[in-house]
């Protein structure tokens, strides 16, 4: 500590004078304000198209507020979820392209929501990187705003932090989180599911956001390269078909219910068809899935021979062109997948519910 003569503004003899530091700044130490109040102004557009009549706020707020008109409901339950986009981030860095991963982001929430019968009523985001690129930000969270009209909920906050030395340079990290509402008699849990009922999958667009990992360390470990490579068989680059944005199913859904009784329905993500559809079986039941009934995309075999990966593996990890399986009533079967093409959805009779004897696995392919 330094002490002043008491009868001068000089020092006291005897002690040094400490040399004069420069002034820092946020900046200086890798958060731009400044940025990021330009971005928030940027994306005010993006947020109002995703808008609904109950949000009650707009962005820049401490939180954002959602009217859930409960008297709409006789006993509504609200149902969340949240996720992120994986290692298919990866792709989306390589490629330098960043407008969809967004829809991924959404996707992967309300596609979790909607399989309860709940209609998704709101999203949050969350944006980590290490320097923020409002150009690129905003790329981001225009697929995330499509991401929402697509599944009818709105935007109504988010975060984007700033955190140097977090990430490599030009990186980032998303995550996400929604939230739905269904009357509590209408929420879809696969307990009326019994024997003779069908199984219908919907066509997934591709990997969607799972299996990444194995993905890019069998086509891109030995020649990143190769991702901008077109590949005759996929109609497309490599790194096109990778990134091709995971199927949002909630509006054909809703729409489905308002005909329509599903007993079931599962979000096929990690684990693929033989970890996710028994979350929604009866212990009694299993789901007897007829292995040809509908046609894998070309990525999955290309991932197969590419990897020497055993059938058992594939399925397993990915979703093999299955993106959602509904559990539905025998008698309404064929009425179904004959409304899901009008829906622009291709939809197959994959399978039906059997009788499950103790210990046996509850999907089995014949």
């Amino acid at each position: 500590m330094l002490y002043r003569d008491p009868d001068s503004n000089h020092l006291a003899r005897g002690m040094t004078t400490l040399p004069k530091k420069s002034q820092m700044t946020y900046r200086d130490a890798g958060v731009d304000i400044d940025a990021g109040n330009r971005f928030v102004n940027m994306i005010r557009p993006l947020v109002k198209a995703t808008s609904r009549p109950e949000v009650k706020t707009d962005i820049g707020g401490f939180g954002g507020l959602f009217s859930l008109h409960a008297e709409k409901y006789a006993n509504p339950v609200l149902v969340s979820s949240t996720d992120g986009v994986g290692t298919k981030l990866k792709i989306a860095f390589q490629m330098d392209r960043h407008d969809t991963v967004g829809i991924d982001l959404v996707a992967m929430c309300v596609n979790d929501i909607i399989v309860q019968g709940a209609e998704p009523l709101f999203f949050l985001d969350y944006l980590a990187s290490g320097k923020l690129s409002p150009e690129k930000s905003y790329q981001i969270l225009k697929g995330i705003s499509e991401g929402c009209c697509q599944a009818g909920c709105a935007l109504i906050g988010g975060e984007t932090a700033e955190m140097p030395g977090m990430y490599a340079e030009g990186e980032y990290d998303l995550a996400g989180f929604g939230v739905g509402v269904v009357d509590n008699a209408r929420i879809i849990d696969g307990s009326a599911i019994k024997v003779g009922d069908k199984v219908i999958g919907i066509a997934s667009t591709g990997l969607h956001s799972n299996g990444y990992s194995l993905a890019r360390k069998v086509l891109l470990a030995e020649n990143p390269d190769r991702i901008h490579d077109p590949i005759p068989e996929l109609g497309k680059t490599l790194g096109e078909e990778l990134l091709t944005p995971t199927r949002i199913y909630v509006k054909t859904i809703l729409n489905l219910l308002r005909d329509f009784s599903i007993k079931g329905m599962a979000h096929i993500t990690g684990g693929g068809l033989v970890e996710n559809i028994p979350r929604i079986l009866p212990k009694n039941c299993l789901a007897q899935l007829h292995r040809n009934a509908w046609e894998i995309p070309p990525i999955f075999e290309l991932i197969r021979a590419e990897g020497n990966i055993e059938e058992p593996e594939m399925l397993r990890v990915f979703n093999l062109g299955v993106g959602m399986v509904l559990v539905v009533p025998k008698e309404q079967a064929d009425d179904i997948l004959q409304r899901l093409p009008g829906l622009n959805e291709k939809a197959f009779l994959i399978g039906d519910i059997g009788a499950r004897k103790q210990k046996k696995e509850q999907v089995v392919f014949v």
